[in-house]
């Protein structure tokens, strides 16, 4: 083997630069996403190591592992030395990741800030291909009583059932609503459906003396709050 295709193998390079023993060693907090990404994967081709291929990996999804984490199987595969195994091993570990988030957010029992609703529903609807539109229904102290999907596949295609949500907030006892759906093209801008399906559910709950408090759009990276920026 040449000089420089022996010195990619991880077995020729010192300890400190070998991402399991420097994990073992130092911490896995220490490690970056690309070493950490290499460990799964083990190997990489002949022309580049595990942590380079890795870094590639993650320059194509903009060293987002949020990003990286919508990426098909295919489409992971589609990078020189990552087989079906590697892209499965990938998948497997983001979506681990995913689902701890998401685990994390149900410990989120009372809304205090817009962020809150985003750290809320970002696991569940912010790395999805299609849209989705979801309600927090919240008491008095704005402690959530549920959260539930109001429809799927896209604001302008669905017609929102207003007297079913009223209804549901009247079940529930709740006295505020947040609004939040997804964009996927990751745009923050409101549409004017976004607008239009938000005045309407604010002026069928004002009827039965209930508010709606805010209305979120949320992507992979980011949010929009209506009531942020002042237009509620």
């Amino acid at each position: 083997m040449p000089e420089s295709q022996e010195s990619l193998s991880i077995k020729n390079w010192a300890d400190d630069d070998k991402p399991r023993e420097k994990l073992i060693k130092k911490g896995k907090s220490i490690l970056s996403d690309a070493e950490l990404i290499a460990i799964l994967i083990g190997s990489g081709s002949r022309n580049e190591s595990a942590v380079q291929l890795s870094q590639r990996i993650l320059a194509a999804a903009h060293h987002n592992l949020n990003e990286l984490g919508t990426l098909s199987l295919k489409q992971l595969m589609q990078f020189k030395g990552i087989g079906e195994a590697k892209a499965v091993t990938i998948a497997a570990a983001l979506e681990i990741g995913r689902r701890r988030r998401s685990e994390e957010a149900q410990k989120i029992l009372k809304i205090s800030s817009s962020k809150n609703v985003f750290d809320l529903l970002q696991p569940i609807i912010g790395e999805l291909q299609h849209e989705e539109f979801w309600i927090v229904f919240l008491n008095n102290s704005n402690t959530i009583l549920q959260k539930e999907q109001l429809s799927k596949g896209g604001i302008t295609g669905t017609l929102v059932d207003v007297r079913l949500v009223m209804k549901q907030a009247l079940e529930l006892g709740a006295v505020g609503l947040i609004l939040a759906h997804n964009h996927p093209s990751g745009t923050l801008k409101p549409s004017a459906a976004d607008i239009s399906i938000t005045k309407k559910l604010k002026q069928a709950a004002e009827l039965l003396d209930i508010k709606v408090l805010d209305h979120l759009i949320v992507t992979q990276k980011d949010y929009y709050s209506f009531a942020d920026k002042g237009i509620l």
